[in-house]
């Protein structure tokens, strides 16, 4: 799994790269693991923005993929492994002896063929899942719970995991990406491995269509703006907007700390990210 670099036949792909998808061993999903997707742009249900620069992007089907690993016990056979638009991690489907098929996130080392498990008693091998009790100290883990049974929130991207460095009583220590160091319930699942396709984080856009062929929309300077969209807004001519940067809300936006310190999870975080 790695990039490949594009003939510079145009301005727009001297720079490009792109994956080389070598590791893909069908190109067209399961039937009965898709539903349509519909646009949002960015829209709540009041018609209203909430998440900015969001729009367009390329139409496609939406791959049901099975975060909660619930199926005990039963082996499977990695089937396939496929692309999937909605997110930079590769998916494995996978037949169950019993018939059943679902798709999981591909971890890295897990390859077509290949049987995994889900449960006590499994394996520590990519792929795997099991509470967090049954993982050893030192283990790097994705798709890991915030409560049980509720199914993966953290480490889903590609080539992301983190590792488990510690058990107090009912909680384990996990590492996260970002450094920061956080309790999470010793009876939540989570699957064995780091997230594939690690040489996402490797791939240059190479031109702005590119982004809007992935729904990702202009991001325009609050200078750029009129007084009402933006505190930085208006001024005759090129301004610097009169004011330190702000976010269009009026938060600071550099180096100012927005966490509310209240917050019921702020307990659960032993060390913040950056903190020494």
């Amino acid at each position: 799994m790695a990039t490949r670099k594009l003939k510079p036949t145009s301005p727009g792909r001297r720079f490009q790269t792109i994956s080389d998808f070598a590791e893909i061993t069908r190109t067209t999903p399961e039937k009965s693991l898709t539903k349509g997707l519909s646009k949002k742009a960015g829209r709540n249900n009041n018609g209203r923005v909430t998440m900015r620069r969001r729009g367009g992007g390329c139409k496609s089907l939406y791959r049901l993929i099975d975060f909660k690993r619930n199926k005990f016990g039963v082996p499977a056979k990695v089937a396939e492994i496929e692309y999937d638009p909605n997110r930079s991690a590769r998916i494995a489907l996978l037949h169950y002896v019993d018939g059943d098929k679902r798709y999981i996130l591909a971890p890295v080392g897990l390859n077509q063929g290949d049987m995994i498990v889900a449960g006590e008693g499994a394996d520590i091998k990519p792929g795997n899942a099991m509470a967090l009790t049954q993982v050893p100290t030192g283990t790097i883990v994705h798709n890991i719970e915030l409560y049980p049974g509720k199914g993966g929130q953290f480490c889903r991207a590609a080539g992301t995991y983190a590792q488990l460095i510690a058990k107090e009583g009912k909680y384990a220590l996990l590492r996260m990406p970002s450094g920061e160091v956080r309790k999470v319930l010793a009876a939540c699942c989570a699957t064995v491995g780091q997230v594939g396709n690690i040489h996402h984080e490797n791939i240059k856009i190479g031109k702005a269509g590119r982004n809007r062929w992935l729904g990702r929309r202009p991001k325009v300077r609050g200078v750029a703006m009129n007084p009402i969209d933006h505190p930085l807004g208006g001024g005759e001519g090129r301004s610097s907007g009169g004011r330190h940067p702000v976010s269009p809300w009026g938060t600071p936006a550099k180096g100012y700390k927005t966490r509310n310190k209240k917050k019921a999870s702020s307990k659960l975080i032993v060390k913040r990210r950056g903190q020494k």
